[in-house]
């Protein structure tokens, strides 16, 4: 798994998008995430997959015992048989042909010693040489891997039956590390969406995140994370109960799809420069708790011939070019990067009902937003006119707004009921909605917050119905569909092959998008100065705020006059290098006037 074959991966697309990636692309080779959040749609694809490849299947109710982990744990179980019945398929196919053994190689980057090897192979006249690397290659042939997803903060408790919360094991997030822990996989689970500390100590339980008597580790951990801080504070943390951090996944905290969990106003480059900067830091910090840990807590401790890789550094968010994924694997010297968003539009790799694939085929700049939908109180990239969408203006219409919360993934909310409710549920938003009315609040003011509570729409249920509508599993009627991609997909229009995108990702093709789509890190700032403004209109207390916002402008500064930096260099074929000054030059004036705008709400405040 250090040795990937391909240098991008394809991550979690919301709780349905990606749910069958792995089936589709990892007998290819190529690495993607599935999320297991919702264990209820995970028991709904398990279904339909069985019956696809003629498995047993037994339903596993949602009243079963520990049933989320089990359900987890058998679909994980399946992707791997299928996976593995596909590659080995693919592996016992002949060379010389047009197939998808010759299509599993020739997607392989160029710089690949096993694209290197094949290529040579296919040259070779001598029939019995060419036999030998013929079957030097087969050998050397590996699916990707079936990695997994779990938002840490996406933890709330289970209960019983008759209404009484379950034990910590059995929340949400420490039940489907179990279902994950205990199945057969051998790949790596991404936690994201923060840090935590119960779900973290939950992880020294199972013996498959921890070195077998070879040195290897079966499951390994990888961390999504916003900055150099939050990563070696984490990977400490985990250190000290002898957990290592296979690799740091570094993601703009804006330029993404799904949740925007933005910086204190630190652009991307600036990160990464970072992380280049201090990358030793990772090991040499960690070492010693790894080694220690093993001492006092393993027989035999930590073996001499054990091999402590430095962790691997990806980065994902925005890329939309082969010049910017250049950029960030040779500049910034990253391991690898994250192609998402594009990938929506590829249905050999991801499932995307028809409509939503016809919505993002022709969504502009300006239909792609960062939205309040989340119920999670978290920034949420959209698209605007979803079946989701649709369906939850229809409900507000009738005067019944909210959802009837079929699932629960996202209950978090205490303020009108004892135990926890999501807020975008019918019954939340009728009681918030009663309250606001009831309030002396200024009409307007009223009219602005019953906006954002009828916002809040139904993700948990809603993500997953796009994958169901694809498979024939549900009719579109029957299913709204909410889709989170990045404003990155504005700039692909069509359905694309595999091939493709790879293609496009590895610049061996005319290139997928227009030569002058502003650069991913020109995209990015334009979104934080946007940001910045939102945080200014949104601030009732300036004087309290004023630091914060102080600090944040100042950081993003910093990162503009880096990039500026950046522009001045030799861009890479298809990188709009451009762009990123042209960006710079307006932004820091947009910038300067918002500030000037918080320092005269100060003035009047005073």
């Amino acid at each position: 798994m250090k040795n990937s074959l391909h240098t991008f991966s394809i991550p979690v697309m919301g709780t349905g998008h990606s749910i069958d990636s792995p089936i589709r692309v990892a007998p290819y080779g190529i690495n993607s995430v599935i999320s297991i959040v919702d264990d209820l749609l995970v028991e709904r694809i398990r279904k339909y997959y069985s019956n696809l490849f003629e498995f047993p299947y037994k339903n596993i109710s949602r009243k079963a015992v520990d049933g989320r982990a089990k359900r987890i744990t058998a679909y994980l179980n399946m992707v791997q048989d299928i996976v593995q019945q596909k590659f080995e398929e693919l592996k016992s196919q002949s060379f010389f042909e047009q197939n998808e053994k010759t299509k599993y190689f020739e997607m392989l980057p160029d710089s690949s010693e096993l694209k290197k090897l094949y290529q040579r192979m296919i040259k070779i006249s001598g029939k019995e040489e060419q036999q030998i690397l013929a079957a030097v290659l087969t050998a050397r042939m590996k699916p990707g891997s079936i990695d997994v997803n779990i938002m840490a903060k996406v933890d709330g408790f289970s209960y019983t039956n008759n209404g009484q919360p379950m034990t910590s094991e059995f929340s949400d997030g420490s039940a489907a590390l179990r279902g994950y822990a205990n199945s057969k996989l051998s790949s790596s689970l991404i936690l994201s969406a923060g840090f935590n500390p119960r779900l973290y100590n939950y992880l020294s339980e199972f013996e498959d995140f921890y070195r077998d008597v070879k040195g290897e580790i079966k499951k390994k951990i990888i961390l999504k994370v916003s900055d150099f801080r939050s990563a070696l504070i984490q990977g400490k943390y985990l250190a000290k109960k002898g957990l290592e951090v296979f690799e740091y996944r570094i993601e703009s905290g804006l330029n993404c799809g799904g949740h925007a969990f933005a910086s204190d106003g630190y652009l991307l480059p600036s990160l990464l420069k970072e992380f280049k900067e201090k990358r030793e830091m990772l090991s040499s910090a960690i070492q010693p708790l790894i080694e220690g840990f093993y001492e006092e807590n393993r027989e035999g401790g930590f073996k001499s011939k054990w091999i402590l890789n430095e962790p691997r550094l990806t980065v994902q968010g925005g890329i939309g070019t082969s010049g910017e994924a250049r950029r960030l694997l040779e500049d910034f010297e990253m391991d690898a990067t994250g192609w998402g968003s594009p990938f929506l539009m590829v249905p050999e790799a991801t499932t995307v009902d028809e409509a939503t694939m016809k919505l993002l085929q022709d969504a502009k700049e300006e239909d792609l937003y960062l939205s309040g939908v989340s119920p999670l109180g978290v920034p949420f990239n959209n698209v605007r006119n979803t079946g989701s969408e649709k369906w939850h203006k229809e409900r507000i219409e009738k005067g019944k707004p909210g959802s009837p919360c079929p699932k629960g993934f996202l209950e978090s909310n205490t303020e009108f009921t004892e135990s926890p409710i999501c807020t975008a549920s019918s019954q939340y938003q009728l009681l918030k909605i009663s309250q606001i009315n009831e309030s002396e609040l200024p009409d307007e003011k009223k009219e602005e917050q019953r906006g954002k509570v009828l916002e809040k729409a139904c993700l948990c249920d809603h993500l997953g119905n796009g994958a169901l509508i694809s498979l024939g599993i549900l009719k579109e009627h029957r299913a709204p569909q909410a889709i989170c991609p990045g404003p990155n997909i504005a700039w692909f229009d069509r359905q694309y092959s595999l091939r493709e995108m790879i293609d496009h990702i590895y610049g061996r093709s005319e290139a997928l998008v227009p030569a002058d789509r502003p650069h991913m890190f020109a995209k990015e700032l334009v979104m934080y100065v946007d940001y910045f403004k939102e945080l200014i209109n949104q601030c009732e207390d300036p004087e309290s705020e004023f630091k914060k916002l102080t600090r944040f402008k100042n950081n993003l500064e910093d990162g503009m006059n880096y990039c500026l930096e950046i522009a001045e260099k030799t861009a890479y074929p298809n990188e709009n290098l451009n762009s990123i000054k042209e960006a710079v030059e307006l932004q820091k004036t947009r910038l300067a006037t918002f500030f000037e705008d918080l320092e005269h709400k100060l003035m009047v405040v005073g």
